[in-house]
């Protein structure tokens, strides 16, 4: 009896969980942010132990599951709203290779060791750090490489100045350019910051999308 109990739980929350993932839309593992990760981790932890504890009710393992579904479409709700809330729990991409040279600064700062970098660019079959031109740390870890093009030819990649209604600081410091700046551009387009959506720079333009032209 015990047996068939373990076995009946067992392929219930296979199904439930299933089904539990499917509500909150889940992505591939190495795609997964801080929030996801540690819902993950509780999730299977609960099914774990209910299946161990076969005595217990199986209400009690359901009732945990659906409130950390809940808080995980409400946080996901959140995060999609507010960038501030979502670059808190995210993080922000760092900028760990530019023109071929390490930002070692960078990598210290985000603790990031050489060996990860190489380990990242042998991946995709990189031989030679001066073959990127840019790569990007994201926030779950990843590793995001643009080479050169054929020529070895740089180009100016296209820095966000502006995303969802907030300055990007960090931005504006790597392009040598300061908030009043920025402020002062868009006043010349009769726009400002709270206006627009995305703004990005590049070739010593600044390309915008304002929150106007969004679809609602």
């Amino acid at each position: 009896m015990e047996l068939f109990n373990v076995l009946f739980r067992t392929l219930f929350f296979y199904f439930f969980i299933t089904l539990a993932y499917r509500i909150m839309g889940k992505r591939e593992i190495g795609q997964l942010g801080i929030i996801d990760l540690i819902v993950s981790i509780l999730i299977a932890e609960l099914v774990a132990i209910s299946i161990e504890n076969s005595k217990d009710s199986i209400f009690l393992t359901i009732l945990p599951i659906s409130v950390l579904v809940v808080l995980e479409l409400l946080l996901a709700f959140i995060s999609v709203k507010s960038r501030t809330f979502r670059t808190f729990f995210g993080g922000k991409p760092s900028l760990i290779i530019v023109h071929g040279k390490i930002n070692y600064h960078e990598m210290v700062k985000q603790r990031y060791s050489l060996d990860d970098l190489l380990l990242s660019l042998r991946q995709k079959e990189i031989r030679n750090i001066e073959e990127v031109e840019y790569a990007f740390l994201e926030p779950n870890g990843k590793l995001s490489i643009f080479k050169y093009n054929f020529f070895k030819l740089k180009s100016d990649y296209p820095m966000p100045l502006i995303v969802d209604g907030s300055i990007q600081k960090k931005a504006l410091k790597f392009i040598r350019k300061t908030s009043s700046w920025l402020e002062q551009e868009l006043k010349s387009k009769k726009l400002e910051v709270k206006d627009v959506f995305y703004a990005f720079y590049k070739k010593d333009k600044i390309f915008l999308v304002k929150k106007s032209e969004t679809l609602k």
